[in-house]
């Protein structure tokens, strides 16, 4: 497989890969900020420019309609430019928020896996707050740059009325920025560690729910809430310690704009005092003074948010310069073939193998439940051909050889505990909306009293996991689910384990009627499926030990009889 060159390797990537695409909105978005900006700063000058007139003895009806009209006019100017600048800003950051998003989703979704290193929960926080974090600086940058201006207007008058005033907002703008561009450099690293802690708590508290039927069965959910109690109280103490920098950042520049902006209030004063500067002049300085403090504000947390977002993008590159898990093939199976395992061993498979024949039907009985799950994974192609020997052909051809797309759609793995999304029956059934054989899914699975249960039918709404169905409910829906699905060749993983013994057995005549003449394989140890299959391979320490029809080996093989009789 090939590197992708557009997709950004480090954070840095991504920042300006956000900067560059929406270069125009921030342009205009700046010019309409640094208009907001400049009327804020005009405001004071025009009060002191009326000031000074009214000193001089300039009170006439037309030099008052003047001043009127241009504080309105600065007014409106300061309205409407901050107005449509954010409306700008905020749709672009809005924007480049959802490209991520669905670019962090779509490395997720890919049918080649991603070697991140994260659990799901983890990447489900970077698709979210740190691609939103991340976004940010698109207002960041116009923010910072219109702040500058007001500074920089401020700097020009107050420079014009005395050079000393001028330069002593310079000096002191640069001085802050100075002290706060080292501070910034901590909040970044501690921001970074915390989203980390709680992107690992919600992975904890995902794992927690999705296996709370079977903690509760053995007893051991008090333990997997301590465990999570503990990852909770590290992102908690991380979160402390954040709010504790960013509380000592906002006081520290805080303080020193109020130094500032009472060093210029005073210094004005003295000049005044001196008669250095007019009482216009003066007003005009305290003024400003008072506005400076407002973009001072703003400028000073910039380098804040600029850690930030590049701490939120450092995490969203390790989603998206992930190496890929494998490098697939580019063949198709052929239509209607069968499937061959040669010799795999991988976790507890001890070199196993065996053969399905296109269109037949064929049960395997693990011993061990954990052959059962590596098996399913081998199949499944979540475990890569590199990764375990010998090789699993599909249609004739090895899987190594394959894209992984057209494996998917010719074989489909329905693992035993699969997901139920939020929705309803029929988009949980039928995700793309396109397949034909939906009713007769529904049939087969016997999915057919939840919808009669509800006026809806297949539209009833399901709640996120299927919250609102039983554990057979669920079961039957992701059935469903494998069956409309209509593969070349189906893979089954105990499908039935949830359901009442009279339902199991009617479950399986239907499979095995639905899926005459299509390869279909079922591991599980559900004697209505073992009965229904054409034949039973028994799997035994990672070998096929035995292999009949699920009659005769009840009959000869005591060791079967014991292991699947319920």
């Amino acid at each position: 497989m090939t590197t992708d060159p557009q997709r950004p390797r480090h954070g840095a990537a991504i920042l300006r890969t956000a900067l560059r695409r929406n270069l125009g909105a921030m342009t205009s978005g700046t010019l309409l900020m640094g208009l907001y900006q400049a009327g804020e700063t005009a405001f004071p000058i025009a009060l002191g420019l009326i000031v000074e007139h009214a000193l001089r003895g300039d009170r006439g009806l037309d030099a008052l309609a003047l001043s009127i009209g241009a504080l309105a006019v600065i007014i409106t100017t300061v309205s409407l430019s901050w107005r449509f600048g954010m409306r700008i800003l905020q749709k672009a950051n809005t924007t480049e928020a959802h490209r991520w998003r669905v670019k962090v989703a779509a490395c997720g979704l890919q049918p080649v896996a991603r070697d991140t290193g994260l659990k799901s929960g983890e990447v489900l926080t970077i698709a979210t707050e740190d691609a939103d974090q991340t976004a940010d600086i698109i207002e960041v940058v116009p923010l910072l740059v219109s702040s500058l201006v007001a500074v920089l207007v401020a700097s020009v008058a107050l420079g014009l009325a005395d050079l000393r005033l001028g330069l002593l907002v310079i000096v002191g703008t640069v001085a802050i920025l100075s002290i706060l561009s080292v501070m910034s450099r901590r909040i970044g690293s501690s921001t970074q560690e915390q989203q980390a802690r709680v992107a690992r708590a919600g992975a904890k508290v995902a794992d927690l729910i999705t296996g709370l039927r079977p903690l509760h069965g053995f007893g051991g959910n008090h333990a997997a809430f301590r465990s999570y109690r503990k990852v909770s109280a590290e992102a908690r103490q991380q979160s402390i310690t954040v709010a504790k920098v960013n509380g000592v950042y906002a006081g520290t520049a805080l303080a020193l704009n109020a130094v500032l902006a009472g060093a210029v209030t005073l210094t004005a004063g003295l000049l005044a005092f001196e008669g250095r500067i007019t009482i216009g002049e003066l007003v005009m300085a305290v003024g400003l003074a008072q506005f400076i403090m407002e973009p001072l504000k703003l400028f000073s947390e910039m380098p804040k948010y600029v850690m930030i977002a590049r701490a939120s993008a450092e995490r969203m590159a390790l989603v998206l310069a992930a190496p890929a898990v494998m490098t697939p093939g580019t063949g198709h199976p052929a239509p209607g073939g069968g499937l061959e395992v040669d010799g795999v061993r991988h976790g507890t498979l001890d070199g196993l193998t065996f053969k399905v024949e296109a269109g037949e039907f064929v049960a395997i009985a693990p011993y061990q439940p954990r052959a059962a799950a590596d098996l399913a994974a081998v199949l499944a192609v979540a475990v890569p051909p590199t990764a375990y020997e010998g090789t699993v052909r599909v249609g004739g051809q090895d899987l190594a050889e394959l894209s992984v797309e057209a494996v998917r759609a010719h074989l489909l793995v329905n693992p035993y505990d699969g997901e139920i999304f939020a929705g309803t029956l029929r988009t949980n059934i039928d995700p793309a909306g396109t397949g034909t054989t939906v009713p007769e899914a529904v049939a087969a699975s016997l999915l057919t009293d939840v919808v009669a249960l509800h006026p809806e039918g297949l539209d009833h709404p399901v709640r996120d996991r299927g919250a609102n169905l039983s554990g057979g409910q669920r079961q039957r829906l992701s059935l469903a689910r494998a069956l409309a699905a209509d593969t070349e060749v189906l893979v089954l993983h105990d499908p039935t384990t949830a359901v009442d013994a009279v339902t199991e057995q009617l479950v399986a005549r239907n499979v095995a009627e639905l899926r005459r003449g299509r390869t279909t394989i079922v591991i599980t140890s559900s004697p209505a499926f073992l009965d229904a299959a054409d034949r039973v391979l028994v799997l035994d320490e990672g070998a096929v030990a035995a292999e009949d029809t699920h009659r005769n080996l009840l009959a000869n093989d005591p060791h079967y009889r014991t292991a699947v009789a319920r």
